[in-house]
């Protein structure tokens, strides 16, 4: 055998491998499945390497580093195949961070922590939403609102809550204080005793839905089919509020919801009291711009959020919505288009988005 034919023979074995397309095309899917070396260079290389494909009859696969060292094969300085993928090391730069930022007891600025991380500034937040789902400065005020909760609860007075909290003046907590609250600081401490809910329980073609608001606006939206199951759990979310029965007032306002069940395409334009963590709001704010009529997949709401990783995630925020249909969480499907789980059940689910896509026919034919 000559050596053209040999090398005809090396390159073609290397370009029938379906490894070879993902080294051409730098396919960063292909991390941890196999790495190559190159036999002119003696290196070898992540799927994913930015340099340019060595000739194809020069390449060899390996399943691991490991096979790739005992062939005697050196790491390649430009993507280090032989540290953990950068996706690994972002989660543990940015775990270290979060744990940095709960134990500081002021809050650090961006700067301080792009110190801490020796990193730029731009790179360190870029890095940390992608990872978190929400910026530095969103995570830190969550996890100081977290801190609130439980330090009223434990200390004796509000200020001394306050300022274990991370909070450097009273002025500035409370200039926040409803929004982190959904109360005052005394009424929390208390339990939220002296917060009132308003609630009735109506019927629409998708059984029983209870309708709960604060002074702030809709804090429930529930559907099941029997109403004291409904009403249970609303006692369950707000243990020691004051649950008010409905009037006249509040009957228009159940129906005027009820009717948007039955037909979405007309709209809900009501205050909404949405409580939940930082990144579950950044969702739902994300649901909410779903135009009626369509759905879109939990990667496509974690890419608008700029989460793109933190697809499951996204899913336990749509799970753990209780504003049904005003917080369109069943317009959201699997990446197939199949139905996933539904808090509310998948045949509601899907009685909702048959529904809404009628709605929109008829409305484009009028």
């Amino acid at each position: 055998m000559n050596m053209a034919t040999k090398t005809e023979q090396l390159a073609a074995a290397t370009l029938n491998d379906p490894r070879w397309s993902a080294v051409v095309a730098r396919d960063h899917a292909a991390e941890g499945t196999f790495v190559y070396s190159v036999k002119t260079t003696r290196i070898y290389c992540r799927p994913s390497c930015p340099s340019r494909p060595a000739r194809p009859e020069n390449v060899q696969f390996h399943l691991t580093v490991a096979h790739a060292e005992q062939a005697g094969f050196r790491p390649c300085k430009r993507c280090k195949p032989d540290q953990p993928q950068m996706a690994e090391q972002h989660t543990t730069l940015v775990t270290k961070l979060c744990r940095f930022i709960e134990k500081a007891e002021q809050t650090p600025n961006l700067h301080e922590l792009a110190k801490y991380a020796g990193l730029s500034t731009y790179h360190l937040h870029r890095i940390f939403k992608s990872v978190v789902g929400v910026t530095p400065k969103a995570y830190a005020a969550a996890h100081r609102a977290s801190r609130v909760h439980n330090e009223l609860l434990r200390n004796n007075t509000v200020t001394e809550a306050i300022y274990s909290a991370g909070y450097n003046s009273n002025g500035h907590f409370y200039e926040k204080s409803n929004q982190i609250l959904g109360m005052t600081p005394t009424n929390y401490r208390s339990g939220g005793t002296h917060t009132e809910i308003r609630f009735a329980i109506g019927q629409c073609s998708l059984g029983a839905i209870l309708v709960a608001a604060s002074k702030r606006g809709i804090c429930a939206l529930l559907l099941d089919n029997e109403p004291d199951t409904l009403v249970r759990d609303l006692q369950d979310r707000f243990p020691h509020a004051t649950l008010v029965g409905s009037d006249a007032e509040f009957e228009q306002l159940v129906a005027k919801i009820v009717g948007f069940v039955e037909a979405p395409e007309i709209g809900l334009n009501l205050p909404l009291d949405v409580r939940g963590t930082a990144f579950q709001q950044r969702v739902w704010q994300a649901l909410q711009e779903i135009p009626v009529g369509e759905t879109v997949s939990y990667t496509d709401i974690a890419q608008r959020i700029g989460a793109p990783k933190a697809v499951r995630a996204v899913a336990g925020a749509c799970a753990a919505n209780a504003l049904a249909v005003a917080i369109p969480c069943h317009r959201v499907v699997r990446i197939d288009g199949g139905l996933s789980g539904y808090r509310w059940g998948v045949e509601r689910k899907r009685t909702l988005l048959d529904r809404e896509a009628l709605g929109c026919v008829l409305k484009k034919t009028r």
